[in-house]
Formats: C-alpha cells, structure tokens, sequence
C-alpha cells in the first residue's frame, strides 16, 4: 500500500473528518413545506438542491487526495413530518421503511460514460416535449430533475474553483471534466462515480449499492494500461482511494446498525451476452479490499459451475482476513430463477445485489426486494396453540405439519392484502440515472422495469428443527403431549428438563440427517410458492427468500421457547443457517443439509451462513480447503453463501475492552460491520453462532 493510502486509511479510520462537518437545521424547510402543500417532487428537488447549496459553502479536502468530495453536512433535510406520513398510511397507502427510493442500484455507467450534460440535453428536450403534449406531470418531473442536476454540477464546479485556488490543479483539472462530461480516463470515472453516488444520498435515498464495477469501470482501466497512462500499481492506488473515501462518509448514512449502509459491489459473474466477467478489474477490486481491510465497500462474488478455483481462493483470502467477505452469489441457480421470475435474459445475467443480499438490476429494477418478513417459528408457534386445542394429534404428526403451512401461506397472503397499494416517494436525481425516466418523463418512484416485492422467511431452521422435535417428542417416543409441550414453551420447559434435553437432541439441520433435512425439502418448496399468482400494484411478483435480515432479533422477541430446545428470547440464526448453539458435525455436513432444498423459488436472496474459526486458516492448507468449501456449495446447487472467520473467546474479549478491538470486524446479516460498534443483542447472537473448524 502506497504511504498516501495509508496517510488517508488512517485519517478516515480515526474519524478526523468529523472536524470538517458541521450540524444544519433544516426544519424551517419543512415547515415551509408543509404550510405551502409543496408536493413530493418538488420537495425532493428543493431538499437535494439545499443540501448540495450547504455543501458548497466549504469544500474540504484532504491532504494527498486526488478523488475529491467529503460530506461536510451531517443532516440531510426531512421532507415530510411523521404527521404527514401517519395520514398517508391511516388512508390505505403503505410504505416501504422511510418511504423514499432505497435498496437499489442505480445505472451509472450510462451518466459516468456520457457526463450529466447530456442527460440535462435530453431532460430539456423532454421538458419542450411534455408542455407542447400538455403532460403536466411529465413536465413537473422533467423540472425538477434537470435543476437537481444542475445542482451537482454546481457543486462540482465550486470544488474545481476551491482545489483551483489551493492549488490543487490536477484535482481542479479532473473536476473541469467530471461529472459534466463524460469520463476519458480511469481516474475520472472513479471521480464521476464518487459525485454520484455522494448526490444519491444527499437527496435521501439509502441503501444505495455501487454494482458491478468491475464491468462498468473496466474500459476506463484498460484504456489507460493499453495508453501506457497508468499501469496496476497506478490503478491499484486510485481504487483503494475510492474504497477509502467510502468509509469517508459512512457513519453518516442510515441503517438499523453501524455498517449496514448498502455500500455493495458485485464482481464476476457473466456478461450480459453470457460471457465470462472476471477480469483484471475484479482482481485489483479483490487485491484492494485485502490489503485495506475496512467494511466497505461489502464485495460479493458471482460464481458458477466453471469457475476456476482460483478465483474461489482469492475471494477466500478475503475472507480468511477477517472480513466477512466476499459473499458468493451462484448464477447457475440466481439467473434461472430470476428469470422464472420474468426478467429477461440479458438482465438476469447483469444482477447484482442491491444493500445486502437482495438481486437486482442495476437502473431499471425498483424491487423493493426487503418489504417485509414471515416468522416462520412463529407461524409454527401458532399453528402448535391451534393443534394443541383441536385433535390433531389424531391425525398425528402431518396434522401439526399441515397446519404450519397454512398459518404460513395466512401470512404470506396477509403481507400481500398489506402491500396492496404501496407508494414511493419521488428521486428526481436518482431518476436521471435510472433506465427510461427521462424518455417516459417520469420519477422512478411510479414504476420501473421491475417492481416487484421481496419477503423474508425468517428462522427457517428454527421451524424445521422445531417440527423434527415435535414428530419425536410427541408423535414417536410419546414423551410428551402436544398440549403439555405448548404449557411448557410458555415457561422455558419449567419442571420437564428430560422434555428440554430430549428437544435440543432432536434431529437438527446441518449434520446431514434425513430425518430432519426432508423438512426442509418440504418446507422450501411450499414457501417457494407461497406468493404464486399474486401481484401488487405495480403489477410485480413477490418473491420468497431466505434471508433475515434484522428480523433474526427482532421476530425472536415476539415468541416464547420453541420445540428444538431453543429458549425464550434466544435470536434466532441469520438468515439461512443452523440454530443457534446446535452441535453439527462440520461445515461438509451444513452445506449438505442447507443444499438438499431446491432453493431455486427461494431466490430473494439470504445466504447460507457459515461461521468458521479463525485458527482454520493459519494450516498451511486452511484458505484451499475453504476454497474448495466453497465450490461444493456452489456445485451442490446452493444460491448464496457467505462465511465469517471468527474466535468467540476474542469476540467476548472485544465486548469487555472494545478498545482494544477498534479493527474486529464481523459478519452481520448480509453486511460486515465493526463489532464494538452493534448494540449488544447483535453482538450476542454473533457470538452464539456456531465455529466450525474444517
């Protein structure tokens, strides 16, 4: 690493940027919007245009720095008080978390490749177009987008005249070029791209993933090696530039914890014509993220069947720092599936993910891909109080099963009925660089290519292993009674610790074992098509999946103990991953058990999760082992996998010193975060994962 590197590493791994920011109070706006009935699009035009304004006032930069902008505003502007909301939603509309667009990737290539100019060219023409067919909406979008761009660039340009007047030609000089016209080098696309993405969430969007730079960035990079402008150690020292200035800002951007900001990129996979993508980029993108060792950007991984194990080992390298990525994501399963899904061809094979683990297509997806969640222990939960009051154990243990499936299809068509009608509120920027909005003269927020909804299952494994318990406890060996097991879920298995023992002993997922993984099997399948026929407003699908994210804590509080052992309050596993605290016999055996499932209908995203302990890669042949880990996953036909090398002893350690444990960094749920930074129930239910050795 060049000493410049670690000289703007160290500055923004110590939070010294916090000296250049300052607070804004941004509520006369509001209220000024609210007293005026300003309506949405306007809103977020004026707020993004403010916001930029602020920013102007004092362009900061760093010293060494050649890829400029740093946030120097700590709030961005409300746009709508929690009273105006709570009506929108008292009238039948529901929203997606703050209601804003969030959790997508946008287009960049097109704006980086062209400059904002010209889409201010088109959004101009456009306008013209609109008022002479009399399309007010289009024209009022049209407006509002053209003079959001015009407030990036003139912020771009008030950084060139301030790098001009401290002398920063070079700097001054690239600005002069981007975001205006269109990038010529790599150097310059990486600077388009950082004004692009810092506007995205100054505007108010969230969640805003980075995408496939690698294939975007690319004809930059080899242009400059084949003139003999840069070579890869050139090129190397301007990418890890770039990663640094992601955590520049970060801990300014919203997210249930600190970490969990969407900042993704995807690297590998296929072309959109099928081709091989892992190229030359991809490596310096990996050889960057190992030797700065920071959380973002969070880098997955796409692979298949004729991946060479190579590039399994490098991504493994990655992981065996103690990064919790990359996370791998199958396309030998994910494109299938999204095209059963109906995306096409073409755009199926550009996916990305869009915050943690969620497929979409960069520009003209407006998946909502986390709108909501199933409990499935606590489907089960009330499906067992339903079958404890009737006879079901008359009709034995397929009765209990059968019930379980119906109170999960009851709430996956209760999530439908709630996201009948769900709104968006308008991005005129983030529009300019989404796919068809300027042509259709119309925000992202009514409608892209595809809108359809993503929902978790959550504790799936937990549901499973309960289910097994139950055909043992109740149904085979007569230990106990169904009604009796429902008293002692309420009380911790009080007074019956031969019940509670007999539980944790049941068959669990992830040593391989029939008797449980065909539950699974079944209970995939049903919930693959749980949301079959059904569509929401926008004419999208829903789409199941086996990701968790928060929901592994938060649904865990709202059930007493379950059958499999596990005890009140007890998280449950993120995501796709054995229950907490269960005895499996190796990492072979967990991919054997959470592959057996056809997890193609599943393909929302929500990887298997694996924790590995640290000491596994220090054998001289730990990281190849891991690699070919990996590979079987992959060509046992699992769709997403992420893995953490952890040590419980040095994760208590940080919990009781957090000071001496600054760097420690952990896998969440899809997203890698600083562990002294999570709130202690996270932390708790990182620690009770369970550590394979291999």
């Amino acid at each position: 690493m060049k000493p410049r590197i670690e000289k703007l590493l160290d500055f923004t791994f110590s939070r010294r940027q916090d000296a250049l920011r300052r607070d804004a109070d941004w509520s006369p706006l509001l209220a000024l919007f609210v007293a005026e009935g300003v309506d949405d699009g306007t809103r977020a035009r004026i707020g993004l245009v403010e916001m930029l304004r602020a920013e102007g006032e004092t362009p900061a930069f760093l010293d060494g720095e050649r890829l400029a902008f740093t946030r120097t505003v700590r709030q961005i502007p409300e746009l709508h008080t929690a009273a105006e909301m709570d009506a929108r939603r008292a009238g039948g509309t529901a929203f997606g978390e703050k209601g804003v667009v969030f959790n997508i990737t946008a287009d960049f290539a097109p704006t980086i490749r062209d400059g904002l100019d010209a889409r201010l060219g088109e959004l101009r023409d456009r306008l013209a177009r609109c008022r002479a067919e009399g399309d007010s909406e289009g024209a009022a979008f049209c407006e509002n987008a053209a003079l959001s761009v015009e407030a990036v660039l003139e912020l771009a340009e008030k950084y060139r005249a301030a790098a001009a007047s401290r002398g920063l030609h070079d700097v001054a000089d690239v600005l002069a070029r981007v975001p205006r016209f269109g990038a010529r080098t790599f150097r310059e696309a990486l600077q388009s791209l950082r004004i692009l993405h810092f506007a995205l969430w100054c505007e108010g969007e969230y969640h805003c993933g980075l995408g496939r730079i690698d294939q975007y960035l690319l004809p930059y990079y080899e242009a400059d090696i084949a003139a003999g402008r840069l070579d890869d150690d050139g090129a190397l020292e301007l990418l890890e530039e770039f990663f640094v200035a992601c955590n520049r800002d970060s801990d300014l951007y919203i997210g249930v914890q600190q970490g969990d900001n969407g900042q993704s990129v995807m690297l590998g996979g296929l072309t959109r014509d099928g081709a091989p993508a892992f190229n030359a980029l991809s490596r310096l993108c990996l050889k960057a993220c190992g030797e700065l060792k920071l959380v973002d950007p969070k880098i997955n991984l796409r692979v298949d069947k004729n991946t060479p194990v190579e590039i399994y080992r490098l991504g493994t390298e990655l992981t065996a720092k103690g990064l919790g990525f990359p996370q791998y994501a199958n396309d030998d399963v994910v494109i299938p599936a999204l095209e059963r899904w109906g995306y096409e061809p073409e755009d199926a094979r550009d996916y990305t993910v869009a915050a943690c683990w969620e497929f979409i297509v960069p520009g003209c997806g407006l998946d909502i891909d986390n709108i909501d969640a199933v409990s499935f222990p606590g489907a089960l939960d009330a499906a067992l109080r339903l079958c404890a009051d009737g006879a079901a154990e008359a009709g034995g243990y397929d009765a209990v099963e059968a019930a379980f499936l119906a109170e999960v299809q009851r709430r996956a068509d209760a999530l439908v009925e709630k996201y009948r009608h769900v709104e968006v509120l308008p991005g005129p920027f983030v529009s300019v660089l989404s796919a068809g909005c300027i042509q259709r003269a119309r925000d992202i927020c009514k409608g892209a290519k595809y809108n359809n909804f993503g929902i978790h299952g959550t504790g799936i494994s937990v549901a499973v292993d309960s289910l097994a318990s139950v055909r043992e406890l109740v149904f085979e060996k007569a230990l106990v009674s169904l009604p009796e097991l429902v008293r002692l879920l309420d009380t911790d298995f009080a007074g019956r610790p031969d019940v509670l023992a007999a539980a944790k002993a049941a068959p669990k997922m992830g040593n391989a074992d029939g008797r449980v993984d065909s539950i699974a099997k079944r209970v995939i399948e049903f919930w693959g098509h749980a949301f079959d026929g059904k569509r929401n407003d926008r004419g999208g699908r829903f789409r199941p999946g086996t990701g968790s994210a928060m929901y592994y804590v938060w649904h865990a509080r709202e059930i007493p103990a379950s059958a499999d052992g596990r005890l009140s309050g007890h998280p449950f596993p993120a995501n796709w991953a054995p229950s907490l605290d269960v005895p499996v016999k190796g990492p072979v055996s967990v991919v054997r058990s959470f592959t057996e499932p056809d997890l193609g209908a599943v393909c929302n995203g929500g990887p298997l999760t694996i924790e590995i302990h640290d000491s596994a890669f220090a054998m001289p042949d730990g990281v190849d082992k891991v690699a070919e880990l990996v590979r079987f996953f992959v060509l046992r036909g699992g769709h997403q996998l992420q893995i953490n090398a952890i040590d419980r002893e040095t994760l208590l350690d940080a919990q009781a010193h957090p000071e001496n444990h600054r760097h420690l960094i952990v896998r969440v749920w899809g997203w890698s975060g600083y562990f002294i930074e999570l709130d202690k129930p996270f932390q708790d239910q990182i620690i009770k994962r369970v550590e394979l050795a291999v």
